[in-house]
């Protein structure tokens, strides 16, 4: 049985604070740093392509893939020739919402797919668990569409990690570590591409990221 911090309480938020970040460290050293290479190249070949990239996750995944949309699109695009074409599955509420009380829950993410997304396209799947039956559609129904997908999970990976082409776990047991890492991944991600693809590379060092 594994042990979730936190293991007892805490009475001083400072501390709390103290132990939380040295959690979210260790928990980032877990991250196979060839998978995120492999991640990278990967995202900056189909962008290049011109291929569409998809994102999706539920509650705080959700929010991070929203936001990975606006890093890796207007983000990536600032000072950059890479233009980036990026959305979320996670954003529509009002079609979200129809899907599942029309058609299933699981179907949420992976109905949108076979409208919008084509073969060489790219899907980023973000879940904690990586057990969330509308990820793991999600990841089989972009695998059926030949597309690349890549993973962001935590706890034991679930069958995300096992399905997506790339996986990015972060080997921790506390819901706030691993989104924080895997938000910290999305920046990651959106700031190589940005960095590896401008116009001028000589303005490194003066521009806000």
């Amino acid at each position: 049985m594994p042990s979730f911090f936190p293991e007892h309480q805490i009475q001083d938020a400072g501390l709390y604070a103290d132990a939380y970040f040295e959690r979210i460290a260790a928990a980032a050293k877990t991250v196979d740093r060839g998978a995120l290479a492999a991640a990278g190249r990967l995202l900056a070949e189909r962008a290049a392509q011109g291929r569409m990239i998809f994102s999706c996750g539920n509650g705080g995944s959700a929010a991070i893939s929203n936001h990975l949309v606006c890093d890796c699109m207007k983000g990536v695009r600032s000072n950059s020739w890479l233009k980036p074409k990026v959305n979320s599955l996670s954003s529509a509420v009002e079609l979200i919402t129809a899907i599942v009380n029309d058609i299933g829950p699981d179907e949420m993410f992976s109905f949108q797919l076979t409208s919008m997304a084509s073969e060489g396209d790219v899907l980023i799947a973000i879940s904690s668990s990586g057990a969330s039956p509308n990820i793991v559609k999600a990841l089989n129904t972009a695998r059926e569409m030949k597309m690349a997908t890549i993973a962001m999970t935590g706890f034991s990976g679930g069958d995300s990690a096992r399905l997506a082409d790339v996986s990015l776990h972060v080997d921790a047991e506390n819901y706030g570590v691993i989104e924080d890492v895997h938000q910290s991944l999305m920046h990651i991600l959106a700031q190589y591409l940005r960095q590896s693809h401008l116009t001028d590379p000589s303005l490194l060092g003066t521009l806000k990221f």
